[in-house]
């Protein structure tokens, strides 16, 4: 299934990639192959909601993909309250499942450059492409949007927050993630580029996260300037033009 909507610079396409409900946009004069940005969702958001970062990446050069989490979109999309937040990790889990065959065919059927091949996100998106980034080597860099790459630390302060009491299942799929936390695979993570950039009044995900594996990264790196976290003074769970201009400039220069 493709709906092609188009601007005068950016050709828009509504897809199904391998069963993933995907939007895709792209500069319409790009020369391939092209760089290309997977980025992903948060919780209770859904692919639409980002269509205009989307844009904003793709009128500077970048093919986008925005694809839909299960429980949010057109994946069976569950009311956002405190006990469904049960769900988020197996979430991200089935998004990281899922970024393999994603990339996969980024390359092989889209023309991405598999030498420029970035992933980002924001909130759960943030942790999702924080794990991908971390178990995949061929993604060149990562960029965190009120997010978190120290997931052990995030989910203390999450389930302190919501006072839920999981399930067993819920408590397998909590290990798994736990299993797959970048905080317990930071070897990967050496001398690769990473930028996180947070607010640092986030009532929904503590910044603090960010900042204990930014402390662990930089006391790893030789080159300390391979990771970068941009706090953003009394700012609460959102995300400024001017964290957009901060992620494109990272970007660009990777």
């Amino acid at each position: 299934m493709k709906d092609h909507l188009y601007t005068n610079h950016i050709i828009e396409e509504k897809m199904n990639i391998g069963g993933i409900p995907t939007l895709l946009l792209r500069p319409k004069d790009a020369k391939e192959p092209m760089p290309t940005l997977l980025f992903y969702h948060g919780w209770s958001s859904n692919k639409e909601s980002q269509r205009m970062r989307g844009f904003i990446y793709a009128a500077v050069g970048y093919q986008v993909f925005l694809p839909d989490a299960i429980y949010h979109g057109e994946r069976n999309p569950i009311d956002y309250i405190p006990e469904n937040g049960q769900y988020f990790w197996e979430a991200i889990l089935k998004n990281m499942e899922e970024s393999k065959l994603l990339t996969e065919r980024i390359i092989q059927e889209f023309h991405g450059d598999p030498h420029k091949l970035f992933i980002g996100g924001s909130s759960m998106g943030g942790f999702t492409a924080a794990g991908v980034f971390t178990h995949n080597p061929q993604i060149k860099a990562l960029v965190v949007f009120n997010g978190s790459c120290a997931w052990r630390k995030s989910n203390v302060l999450l389930m302190k927050d919501n006072d839920l009491e999981l399930k067993t299942k819920e408590k397998k799929t909590l290990e798994r993630a736990l299993e797959l936390d970048p905080m317990n695979h930071l070897e990967k993570l050496k001398d690769r580029d990473i930028l996180m950039i947070h607010g640092d009044a986030d009532s929904s995900v503590s910044i603090e996260s960010q900042r204990l594996f930014f402390r662990k990264m930089q006391a790893l790196n030789k080159d300390k300037g391979r990771v970068k976290l941009i706090e953003y003074p009394n700012l609460n769970h959102y995300i400024t033009t001017n964290m957009m201009e901060d992620s494109i400039v990272w970007l660009k220069n990777r």
